[in-house]
């Protein structure tokens, strides 16, 4: 019985030690394949949404860009995380390549997702930012300036320390 106390211990070390390593490889990654942008100042004003309303980002926050596609396996995954991110803080998502604003409307209403959309049908914006992987997430100090920025998957909870660190 005791032998199968110290294997069971064993396996969950290994599995605690391959969970941390899995973690540091995927942040390496995320600081590698991050875009590298001409200016780092968040300039987006008077964007027209896909609901008709326009986004008017008149600064003095946090602010966070969000790259996503509806075709994206782990955009649709991560679209919850996003709804609770912007329940509390400012989110601007950009819609890439996901067709016109009913079809991403739909798709939205279909996962009850609820926050800003700005359709960008042809990928201009996400060209302009240098996106080539989505899900990527840029955020944004108060001052408007860029302070992180994740390529793919983000957990609620790592969302929330994101902006915890910008407050």
């Amino acid at each position: 019985m005791q032998k199968k106390n110290m294997r069971w211990k064993r396996y969950l070390k290994e599995g605690v030690i391959g969970l941390f390593l899995v973690f540091i490889f995927l942040n390496i990654m995320t600081c590698l394949r991050a875009p590298k942008l001409d200016t780092e100042r968040f300039t987006l004003r008077h964007m027209p949404l896909i609901d008709g309303s326009v986004y008017q980002y008149v600064g003095n926050k946090p602010v966070v860009l969000h790259f996503w596609g509806t075709w994206c396996p782990v955009c649709r995954i991560e679209a919850s995380n996003i709804e609770s991110l912007a329940k509390q803080y400012e989110v601007l998502s950009i819609a890439v390549n996901s067709g016109d604003d009913e079809e991403i409307a739909a798709y939205m209403q279909k996962h009850g997702l609820h926050y800003r959309v700005y359709n960008d049908r042809e990928g201009t914006l996400a060209k302009r930012f240098n996106v080539t992987a989505f899900p990527t997430t840029f955020f944004y100090d108060a001052k408007g300036e860029l302070k992180m920025t994740d390529v793919g998957y983000t957990t609620t909870p790592g969302l929330f320390a994101r902006m915890k660190l910008m407050e």
